[in-house]
This record gives C-alpha cells, sequence and structure tokens, in this order.
C-alpha cells in the first residue's frame, strides 16, 4: 500500500488533491451526520446564531474555501507541508458550501426540502469527478498519451475539441451529468449526444419543434427514464443526506 501511495499519489504530485477530497468527504459526511441530529433533536449540537440571526455552515466553507485555495496557489511548488496543509483547509471548506448549495442556488433555506436534494446531487458529482481525476483520467479525455502521442500536438487538439463539442451536445440536450463526465472520460459524451434529447432542452426546442415523432419519442424515453431511475436515485440521495420534510400540499389559488 505504502509503495503504490508512493508510485501513484506522491509521486506524480496528486498528494494534495488526495487530501483535498478526503477532507471534503469527510466534511460533508460528518455535516450531514451533525444536522440529522439536530433536525432529530438529539445529541448536544445546535444551530449556530448571532443576535438571533442563523449562520449557515456555508458562510466558515466560504472564508476556508479563500483560505486554503489561496494558500494552495502560494505554497505550490515551494512548501510542500503547507501546500497539503491549505489543500485540507480547501477540501473542508468546499464540503461546508457544497453541502448547502441549493441554499446558494435558490437563496432560501431549502435544507430539507425536495430542492435541498440538489445538494446531495452536487457533492456526489463533484467527489465522483475528483476521484476520477486522481485515478488518472485528464480532462477532455486526453490521457496516457505515449511520446510519439504527446508530440503530435494536432492529434491531441483534435481530440480535445471534439470531445468537447460532443460534450456540448450532450448538454444542450438536456444531459447534463453525462456531458460532465464526457468532459472526462472518453466517448461518454458521445453516447449522450448521440441519444434522443430530452423534451424540454434546447436541442428539442431548437431541432424538434417541427418534427412532433421526435418530440414524442423524446417525451416517452424522458419519461421511461425518470421512472426507472428516480426511486432508486431518491433512495441513494435520502441515505447520504437524509429524507426531505413533506411539503403540505397547497390549496388552488393559494401560493
Amino acid at each position: 500500500m505504502g509503495h503504490w501511495l508512493e508510485r501513484n499519489i506522491v509521486e506524480p504530485g496528486k498528494l494534495p488533491l488526495l487530501l483535498a477530497l478526503a477532507a471534503f468527504v469527510l466534511t460533508f459526511v460528518v455535516t450531514r451526520v451533525i444536522t440529522r441530529l439536530i433536525r432529530a433533536g438529539k445529541g448536544p449540537f445546535g444551530n449556530v446564531k448571532a443576535g438571533g440571526l442563523h449562520i449557515h455552515h456555508a458562510v466558515p466553507g466560504v472564508v476556508l474555501t479563500i483560505l486554503g485555495g489561496f494558500g494552495v496557489v502560494a505554497s505550490s511548488g515551494r512548501h510542500e507541508a503547507a501546500t497539503a496543509i491549505f489543500a485540507v483547509v480547501f477540501g473542508v471548506g468546499a464540503g461546508l458550501v457544497l453541502d448547502e448549495f441549493a441554499l446558494i442556488l435558490h437563496l432560501d433555506d431549502v435544507y430539507w426540502t425536495e430542492s435541498g436534494r440538489k445538494s446531495v446531487e452536487v457533492v456526489v458529482l463533484t467527489a465522483a469527478l475528483v476521484a476520477l481525476v486522481l485515478a488518472g483520467f485528464s480532462p477532455f479525455g486526453v490521457n496516457n498519451l505515449s511520446q510519439a502521442e504527446l508530440q503530435d500536438r494536432g492529434a491531441v487538439i483534435t481530440s480535445v475539441v471534439v470531445n468537447f463539442v460532443f460534450s456540448l451536445i450532450a448538454l444542450s440536450k438536456g444531459k447534463g451529468r453525462i456531458a460532465l463526465f464526457g468532459v472526462i472520460i472518453p466517448f461518454v459524451a458521445l453516447f449522450g449526444a448521440m441519444r434522443l434529447a430530452r423534451p424540454d432542452s434546447y436541442w428539442a426546442r431548437r431541432f424538434y419543434r417541427h418534427r412532433p415523432r421526435a418530440l414524442a419519442r423524446a417525451g416517452r424515453r424522458a419519461d421511461q427514464h425518470d421512472r426507472r431511475w428516480s426511486g432508486p436515485r431518491r433512495a441513494f440521495q435520502d441515505w447520504i443526506g437524509g429524507k426531505p420534510d413533506q411539503q403540505p400540499a397547497r390549496l388552488p389559488g393559494r401560493r
């Protein structure tokens, strides 16, 4: 294990990234455990308030993210120990901020609502992407190139551009996750670019508006996909982040 860590993490200079990822995941897990205990009224924890104002943990998270990010930039390549420490600080800050991503997105305290699931989704997606980079995947899917391939700049640039175009097409078709992973993993974006667009996507509005059959097929495909995966996805998000509060049904005409 020590040899593997030295060969694959320390030598390539990935130790700060590993430390940041570990701090990020651990901070998110600990934060969710504490917030679930507070929600259940258990344990010694409670909400942090100052003068009656609820201080969300995204606030210290922003401070730590800024401190850690600038610290890594300032110490990188010169002070390895300081770089590692600032990487941990950055990971902690990022974990606190992204745990309340939905709150920042909606500018409202939606932590325990259905909209709050976006925080869990963003955290899982971020951790997965960083883990892929840590494992050796380079952006745009260009990695493990031989010396001859590195010398062929044209082929590398073409590969990057083509893969990026596929990612943009997948994104325009409403397939954000595939587009994001497709930037890193080769051919994933191609798969998303070739499939039918979601009916509410830019691609569908632009290219399916005079093709009712294609729009109907896109709607059926999206419904089938959502029915198949919404249940497992919701169960996974509830297991990680906690089950949202049940929102009372609104009467017609009420806001």
